[in-house]
Parts: structure tokens; sequence; C-alpha cells
């Protein structure tokens, strides 16, 4: 049996709790990096199809690497801000409804409790334990009621973690074009790519319960897919693009 997460003494329990939930920004991280390494070496694929020169590859790689990226991680940016919106307004709102209605508001917190089973006694209890502290009661809505997570990760760390990663990872398939003779270049762009993509995919599966070399091997065979893509585009428009 593998070893367990984390200890389950009294004493680690308590740091754990009181320590409370920090937001991760590694999935922003990848989702960025898959996206970088995909989109970026499709096009060296595409452009390599179409046999045209490693100066083309360097000069629409880079515009994408800035462009896209930006864009990532601008979309990564508003989503982002969207869930904090929201989670803000609906925690007004509760505050609203409890000034106003507190009875009402009680009476949620008794019917919610109850759906867990408790009943008597032991559900007054609860009822009056959650609604004597305004920020508990609150918080306790929130989740309950409207199923917010208590941690809201921040819009531009969640956009810079993006930006780096789609950089990073993405620029992978263009270094061989900058430090290495052209015919040489798109073999090892494909081997290193490759390897980026094998890595992204073993780090994805710490949110699933996927085997991590089966992600890594999902997320290469998905990369490698849309650069055949990009290829084939590529070269099956190649007399077009060279007559343009």
């Amino acid at each position: 049996m593998p070893p367990l997460e984390h200890k389950h003494t009294a004493e680690a329990i308590r740091r754990r709790l009181t320590a409370g939930t920090k937001p991760n920004y590694l999935r922003d991280f990848v989702y960025g990096g898959i996206d970088g390494a995909v989109t970026t070496f499709a096009i060296v694929a595409g452009v390599v199809g179409a046999s045209l020169s490693a100066h083309i590859v360097i000069i629409l790689g880079l515009a994408n690497l800035l462009a896209d990226g930006i864009s990532m991680a601008a979309s990564n940016y508003s989503g982002t801000k969207t869930e904090v919106d929201e989670l803000e307004k609906l925690r007004a709102m509760e505050y609203r409804h409890i000034a106003v209605d507190p009875d009402g508001e009680r009476e949620e917190i008794r019917q919610i409790m109850s759906l867990k089973g408790l009943d008597g006694d032991t559900l007054e209890h609860a009822v009056e334990a959650i609604t004597s502290d305004r920020e508990r009661w609150v918080a306790t809505m929130l989740f309950e009621e409207h199923g917010q997570s208590a941690t809201i990760r921040d819009p531009m760390r969640s956009a810079l973690a993006t930006f780096a990663a789609f950089v990073i990872c993405g620029a992978v398939p263009l270094i061989p074009y900058l430090v290495v003779p052209d015919g040489l270049a798109m073999p090892i762009a494909l081997s290193m790519t490759s390897i980026v993509f094998f890595a992204i995919g073993s780090l994805k599966s710490l949110w699933s319960l996927t085997r991590w070399w089966i992600s890594g091997l999902e997320t290469l065979f998905i990369g490698l897919f849309a650069a055949f893509a990009a290829y084939a585009i590529g070269y099956l428009l190649r007399d077009w693009a060279g007559a343009v």
C-alpha cells in the first residue's frame, strides 16, 4: 500500500487545518505550457512541411510566442477575474440577506444541516454555532448554497504563470533553429519538444488518478498529432506557398 499523503496525528491535523488552503498556480503553468509547446511546434512543422526557410520558422514562431502568449494570459486573467467577481458578488448578497432577513437565512442553514443528517438538539446546536459568527455564517452559505470554493486564485498570478509557461515551453521548438544548421534543426526540435510534451503530461497527472507515464504519453500523442496535422497541411500547400 502506498504511503498516505499526510499524517493524521492530532498535532499534524491541527497544523494543517490552521494553515488553511492556498491557491495552486501549477495548473495555470501546465495549461500555458501545453498550449505553448503545441502551437509553436505546430507552426514549425507547418513551415517545414511547406519547405520554407528557417528564417520563416523563427519569425512566425517568435510572433506566436508573443501574441498567443499574451492572448492566453489575458484569457486566463479574465476567466479567473470573473470567478473572483462572482464570489465577491455572492458574498455581498449573503451579507445583505443576513442583515435584512436573518431568520430566513438561519432557516437555510437549518435545512442544509438537516440534509447532512443532523436533527433534534444536535441540529439546533449546529445552527446556533454557525450563525453565531457572521463570517462563518457567510462562508458556510457560500460553500453549501452556492458551491463556491474558499480558495480563489489571484488573476494576475494566474495570468503570469500561464504566460511564463507558454513562453518557456513554446520557445523549445525554436531553439534548434537558432543554434544548429537548418538540416539538423527539425529532428532536434522534434526530440526536445517531445520531451516537453511528456514532462508536462506527467506533471498533469498530479490532478488525476492516471499514472504519470500514461498522462505523459497522452499529452505527447496530442502534441505530435497536432504537429503532424500542421505538417500535412504545409506539405499539401507547399507549391502554393512557394508561388506566393
